[in-house]
């Protein structure tokens, strides 16, 4: 407890609560004092310490102290119930601010003045109390005061928390009318209200007025247009009023603002961008702080420009800025993401030393060691999550769940999701997706659809994704009457089904040459009013094309042109193919030459498709033309570019050129396959010549 000393004068206490920086220290201080009846504080004690208490969590001593004022009849100046009014409205207590406003003569010993009436008015906005605002103010002019610029910059504030904005420029253009000069307050309440309410043209608008009307934005003006273009991802608007900041010669750029154009930038993927401004704030002796570090950290490693984020994190480190969670989980997802697990490790161990790990950074070393095929290793974190009594979220049952399914361990999969049924864990969809998703592609379909029922008894809704990983498992186990009985009950399990769906289904009907029924899905689509898409025409194209009705498959490219569809390069690979595995090679030319007047660019699949094509037709010269014009729009010949070749160039008994091609595909790192030896082998030994000696 502070002893306080009898002879010391309110001066030297004033002094003494000044140099005490703890504001409970201080407080102490002050009422140890006040428990002498024969001691009396000045007004400037009493200011003082009502100062140190509009902290929010303070805010129960002003009562006590206004007590104390009233109890020792102490006559103080307006500035000591402004404070004690705007603590109150700081605490959103605007009773007990309208109580003191009241009661000011009695306790304070002075009338209330326009500064009052606007602090009280202050209150009522901030408590978002806005009728009884504009009643008050109603009042305050019956009292034959004047309102000031404080009063109706009040009064904009009212109108902007009621997202009443043409009432806010008719107030501002009234003052300037009235002789009452708006201040960048006036503007700036404006303006924030309306980068903050999605109203960025009005936004800028009113900006772009200040300079015309005499009146400088400040740089929080600047902050709030270049944070909330950055937040509508309109980068070039946001570097525009960037410029006009750095030009300007009344304001510069903050600390806010470099960490605000950083954030930005990382958001909108301009990292080299950002880093220019980093640099910049760091040539200009810019402090950088947590925010600052965050967002570079966390946009170079979304960039998955890792060895920059390391460089930003060791500089951070170095300026003793301590990172926080936030801070390494950003670091810790770049390293998962680029496969440093070393490096992850050692982050991991920093971060229990720190006592920085959460549930999130959990889930994201368990998502990075998954997708690193680190089995043992992220089942060794799970095990250690559990150790340490961390109750596992959503996302990490799904992220735990789909890891394992998706490296092949389905059963230890299947045993943590019935382990968390049991203890009811936290199991959200995307978990149940993966289980089902990982047990239809192992043709496991009753455990599937005992799953997809288990789903619906935990009050789950079926979603189009789980219902169509069934559906296709279905069908690739060659089970397409139970695809289709499947198919029909997804509306009554509360899942319609989409364009993705029906394209499932009408792409195994077209497998098995079922087009009739095919077509009978296609209309059914088309009287749902879901229009079938390219992917759709493509598939039915392939099934036409597999099941050798190719003037099927063509009058249906007709239909998608007269839809004013664009076929993609899917579409038109299918058509090629279809035609040169008719004999129709010089009508597969004809839609090759067509897709670059198309503004589709043909593809490695296309040049091999067309390549093959001439090579069945004999037609060596021609093949060989596809060959140049892969070289010529640089794409990069794979080893089934090279069989292709082999094997015509061979069928044609052309086999020393193939053999060059051999020694061309050596040449460029392309190793060959044991389809490359056995064309080759067999050419030699049909030719009768004896090459073994060259080959190996």
């Amino acid at each position: 407890m502070v002893e306080f000393p009898k002879s010391l004068p309110p001066k030297k206490l004033l002094k003494l609560l000044k140099a005490e920086k703890n504001p409970h220290t201080a407080l102490a201080l002050f009422y140890s004092a006040s428990r002498d009846p024969s001691y009396a504080h000045s007004s400037a004690v009493f200011h003082h310490i009502l100062r140190r208490l509009v902290d929010p969590k303070l805010i129960g001593h002003v009562g006590r102290v206004v007590e104390l004022i009233r109890t020792q009849k102490c006559e103080c100046p307006e500035d000591v119930p402004l404070t004690v009014i705007k603590a109150y409205a700081k605490s959103s207590m605007p009773d007990q601010a309208l109580d003191v406003f009241q009661r000011m003569d009695k306790i304070f010993g002075c009338k209330p003045q326009i500064r009052s009436y606007n602090s009280l008015l202050n209150a009522f906005t901030e408590s978002n109390q806005w009728g009884r605002a504009e009643s008050y103010f109603a009042y305050l002019l019956t009292q034959g005061l004047s309102p000031n610029l404080q009063t109706y910059n009040i009064l904009i504030k009212i109108s902007c928390k009621k997202q009443q904005f043409e009432k806010a420029k008719m107030l501002l253009n009234w003052m300037w009318d009235n002789g009452l000069k708006p201040n960048v307050f006036s503007y700036g309440t404006l303006i924030n209200a309306l980068a903050k309410s999605g109203n960025l043209e009005d936004a800028s608008e009113m900006f772009d007025e200040m300079p015309e009307r005499g009146v400088d934005p400040d740089v929080t003006c600047y902050n709030i247009l270049i944070h909330e273009l950055f937040r509508k991802g309109d980068f070039e608007k946001a570097n525009e009023i960037w410029e006009r900041l750095l030009e300007a010669s009344t304001v510069y750029p903050n600390a806010v603002t470099y960490n605000v154009m950083i954030n930005g930038l990382c958001k909108c993927r301009k990292f080299n961008e950002s880093l220019e401004i980093w640099n910049r704030m760091r040539k200009n002796e810019r402090g950088h702080d947590l925010f600052t570090f965050s967002s570079l950290i966390h946009g170079l490693c979304e960039a998955k420009n890792v060895d920059g984020a390391e460089k930003v994190y060791k500089d951070m480190v170095e300026s003793g800025v301590s990172p926080d969670v936030v801070t390494y989980n950003a670091m810790l997802n770049g390293f998962c993401r680029v496969g440093k697990i070393r490096e992850c490790f050692e982050l991991w161990e920093v971060m229990g030393k720190s006592g920085c790990r959460n549930v999130v950074s959990y889930n994201i070393l368990l998502k990075g060691l998954f997708e690193n095929g680190k089995i043992e290793e992220a089942t060794s974190i799970w095990e250690h999550m559990l150790e340490k009594g961390r109750v596992p979220d959503s996302t990490t049952y799904g992220v735990l769940i789909h890891g394992l399914c998706k490296n092949g361990y389905l059963n230890k999969a299947l045993c943590i999701l019935k382990e968390a049924e049991n203890r009811g864990g936290d199991l959200d969809m995307f978990a149940y997706s993966s289980m089902i998703n990982g047990l239809c592609r192992q043709g496991r379909l009753d455990e599937a659809s005992i799953a997809v029922d288990q789903i619906g008894k935990r009050g789950y809704k079926l979603n189009s994704h789980i219902c169509n990983s069934l559906v296709d498992g279905f069908i690739r186990a060659s089970k397409l009457e139970a695809a289709i009985s499947f198919f029909q009950e997804m509306s009554n399990k509360g899942c319609s089904p989409t364009v993705v769906s029906y394209n499932i289904l009408i792409n195994g009907l077209c497998k098995a040459e079922r087009f009739s029924d095919a077509y009978v899905f296609v209309k059914e689509m088309l009287g749902k009013g879901w229009e079938p898409d390219v992917i759709t025409y493509s598939l039915l194209m392939d099934g036409l094309c597999q099941g050798e009705k190719i003037d099927m498959a063509l009058n249906l490219w007709q239909q998608v042109l007269d839809k004013g569809l664009k076929p993609d390069v899917t579409m038109y690979n299918i058509i090629i193919h279809g035609l040169c595995s008719a004999g129709n090679v010089e009508n597969a030319l004809q839609f090759y030459i067509r897709m670059r007047q198309y503004d589709c660019i043909p593809n490695l699949v296309t040049h091999n498709t067309l390549m093959e094509g001439f090579f069945k037709a004999r037609d060596c010269n021609k093949a060989s033309g596809i060959w140049t014009c892969i070289l010529k729009y640089g794409l990069q010949p794979d080893i089934i570019s090279y069989n292709i070749t082999f094997k015509g160039l061979c069928s044609c008994g052309r086999l020393s050129d193939a053999i060059r091609f051999l020694d061309d595909a050596l040449n460029h790192g392309i190793l060959p396959t044991a389809i490359t030896w056995n064309i080759l082998v067999r050419a030699v030994l049909s030719n009768g010549a004896m090459m073994y000696s060259f080959l190996f």
